[in-house]
Parts: structure tokens; C-alpha cells; sequence
């Protein structure tokens, strides 16, 4: 079992989605937090929302691919509270295009926030988790984590290795004997900006956006992005709370994920049939 409540927590992309969604439960657990994301105005919304719940809390805006400052980040975060409990490794982005347009800034980009800024959070906190006695580091993946999907090569190879990343920090927890845990999370659809933030970051760089793309995005909102953040969140607290190393969020995830394992060929099928109907509408 893992306590939340009375902790001290981290968590990266506070400023909005899920990030606000857990420092918001985290706050109803009464735990002290140290919030961060590169949106100040988001972050400072969700800070002003849990300090009205009479919780402490430490803000700073924070890019997850700058290692410096993640490093300083976490000493702040211990020089401040005196201990740090647990690190939720939430910031990431999406984008969407063809491995063949894609340039290789697209998969430094995606990856430096979606990969290096979880392994950042993780280096940078682990030490003081071991010293706390009582650590959890949650990672957060994605259902593409083990689903691929075309156009989406870079979020996805930064998804697998976040898991991979978190499973073998499990076993080399456990293995040691350390007073820590490690969680992965894979949230299916959640009701996030993550889509049209993806398109908004594609059309500030230049890139040209198709009738095909926008009727992706339309779908994702519509019909996939479902799942409220703070059930979310809360989910994924019970799983922490419960000590598990791997917390799938939502039906969608759960089904997406037997259907992988039992059907390993038949998914890529049905995803490629979907995307060209998708792309129809």
C-alpha cells in the first residue's frame, strides 16, 4: 500500500487536463504539493484552486526538457517541504504526422518532453524519494503506450518507452530492497486539450494542415477524448493508493489493451480501416 494522504507530491504539467485533475485530488488527500508546467496562467489557476482547499503549495514554471532545471526544481522542492513523497511525471504533448514528412525536429521535440522530461522528473526526484522512506514515482504513458497508430510514430515511441522506462525502474526497486514504488499509467481517452493543442502547435510552425486532419482532431474531441479528468485522476490515486505497478484509465483502455494481447494482428487492421474512415468524414 502507498499513502497519499498528508504527502508531499510533484507534478509536471499541472496547468491544465489531468495534471490540474490530480493536484486537485491529491489536494482533497491533504497533500502538500509542488506544482509545475510551462503554461503560468494554467498553473496558476490550478494553484489558486487548491490553495482554496487550505493546501500548501509550491509553484514553478518548469520545462520537463531542460534537465537543469528539472535537477533544480527537485532540490527546490525538498529545500522547501524538507521531504518529497512522490513524483507524478504528467507534461507531455501529442502531434500528428507521416514518418516520411516528419522532420527529425519533430521527434526531438516530442520526445524530449514526452521521454527525457519523464526520466528528468525521475533522476531528479528518485534520490529524494529513497531518502523519504515511503517514495512513489508515476509515470505517466498513454493507451499508446501499447497501441501504434499511424501518423502518430513520435508519441508513440516516446509512450513504449515510458513504459519500458517505468517497468524496469520497478524491478530495479524492488530488486534493491529501496522504499519506493513505481507506477505507469495508460489513460485511454480522457477529455484534454491534448488534441487541439497538438493542431495549434502544428499550425504556429508553418505546417500545413489537411480537410483529413482536422477531421481526426473533430473525432478525437468527439468521439474518443470522453473520459472526465478528475475520474481520471482519481483512478489513478486508487491505484497508487493500492500499490499497483500499472494502472489502466478508463473501458477504453482496458478493452484496447486485451484486444493488443489477444489480437495482436487483428488491431492493426481494425486501426487502419478506422483511420480511412476517419479521414472520410
Amino acid at each position: 500500500m502507498s499513502a497519499v494522504t498528508g504527502k508531499v507530491a510533484a507534478v509536471t504539467g499541472a496547468g491544465s487536463g489531468i495534471g490540474r485533475a490530480l493536484a486537485l485530488s491529491l489536494a482533497r488527500r491533504s497533500a502538500r504539493l509542488a506544482l509545475s508546467d510551462v503554461d503560468e496562467a494554467g498553473l496558476e489557476e490550478t494553484a489558486a484552486a487548491v490553495r482554496a482547499l487550505g493546501v500548501e503549495v509550491l509553484t514553478e514554471r518548469l520545462d520537463v526538457a531542460d534537465r537543469d532545471a528539472v535537477v533544480a526544481h527537485a532540490e527546490a522542492v525538498a529545500g522547501h517541504f524538507g521531504v518529497v513523497h512522490q513524483i507524478y511525471n504528467n507534461a507531455g504533448i501529442a502531434f500528428s504526422r507521416l514518418v516520411l514528412e516528419s522532420d527529425w525536429e519533430d521527434y526531438e521535440r516530442v520526445l524530449a518532453v514526452n521521454l527525457w522530461g519523464v526520466i528528468h522528473g525521475t533522476k531528479a526526484f528518485l534520490p529524494h524519494l529513497v531518502a523519504s522512506g515511503d517514495g512513489h514515482v508515476v509515470n505517466i504513458s498513454s493507451v499508446n503506450g501499447f497501441l501504434s497508430q499511424p501518423r502518430m510514430s513520435h508519441y508513440c515511441a516516446s509512450k513504449f518507452a515510458v513504459r519500458g522506462f517505468t517497468e524496469s525502474l520497478a524491478l530495479e526497486l524492488r530488486q534493491a530492497g529501496h522504499p519506493v514504488r513505481a507506477t505507469v499509467v495508460h489513460p485511454g481517452g480522457i477529455r484534454t486539450s491534448i488534441a487541439t493543442n497538438a493542431v495549434r502547435s502544428a499550425r504556429e510552425r508553418g505546417l500545413e494542415l489537411t480537410p483529413a486532419d482536422e477531421a481526426r482532431r473533430r473525432f478525437m474531441e468527439e468521439k474518443v477524448l470522453k473520459m472526465d479528468p478528475a475520474a481520471a485522476a482519481e483512478t489513478i490515486l486508487k491505484g497508487v493508493e493500492a500499490g499497483r505497478s500499472r494502472v489502466l484509465v478508463g473501458n477504453d483502455a482496458k478493452a484496447v489493451d486485451a484486444l493488443v494481447r489477444v489480437l495482436p494482428s487483428l488491431h492493426q487492421k481494425l486501426f487502419l480501416a478506422a483511420e480511412r474512415r476517419v479521414a472520410r468524414v
